[in-house]
């Protein structure tokens, strides 16, 4: 046989080889990550749930999800093992790096709208005009005669149709 003929079949085998090993490597690192966790560690299940590990067993880890509120779990379906700083982070909202700045950024923008002295604003007035009820009750009276000298052109036989 010809060495170029058997080069596409070694080439195939060889990057089989390599897929599968990567893919063991990552296997053994997840099972390693499953297998260190301790209670107390913060940990994101595989369907993105963030929780506390209060037990671990054999194949179950006991996760307290809120307060007070435990579930079981199998360690198959931890995703991650969380160090304190960023579960921290990501659940309560803890962030070392902006205290450090001591930037604060207030919830409303009552802050950033500030009075200015070199320019007075406008106040609108917006009490009722005595003169505008005079010209609104007007109004009114003239649509009431309109409609009632409709109502009166009609006879019995008429319907009401709208």
């Amino acid at each position: 046989m010809d060495i170029l003929t058997l080069l596409p079949f070694i080439v195939l085998i060889g990057a089989m080889f390599l897929m599968t090993r990567s893919a063991k490597k990552k296997q053994a690192a997840a099972a390693q990550m499953r297998n260190d966790m301790q209670p107390g560690t913060g940990v994101r299940t595989i369907g993105g749930m963030y929780a506390t590990v209060k037990e671990v067993h054999d194949d179950t880890v006991i996760l307290e999800v809120a307060p007070g509120v435990h579930a079981i779990y199998a360690k198959n379906s931890i995703g991650a093992v969380l160090d304190d700083a960023e579960y921290n982070r990501i659940v309560h909202g803890d962030d070392p790096e902006l205290d450090a700045d001591g930037t604060v950024v207030p919830d409303d923008a009552s802050s950033l709208t500030g009075e200015s002295d070199s320019a007075e604003v406008a106040k609108i007035d917006l009490a009722k005009d005595d003169a505008g009820d005079d010209d609104a009750v007007r109004d009114a009276e003239e649509v009431k005669d309109v409609k009632d000298a409709k109502d009166e052109s009609k006879t019995d036989g008429d319907a009401d149709s709208k």
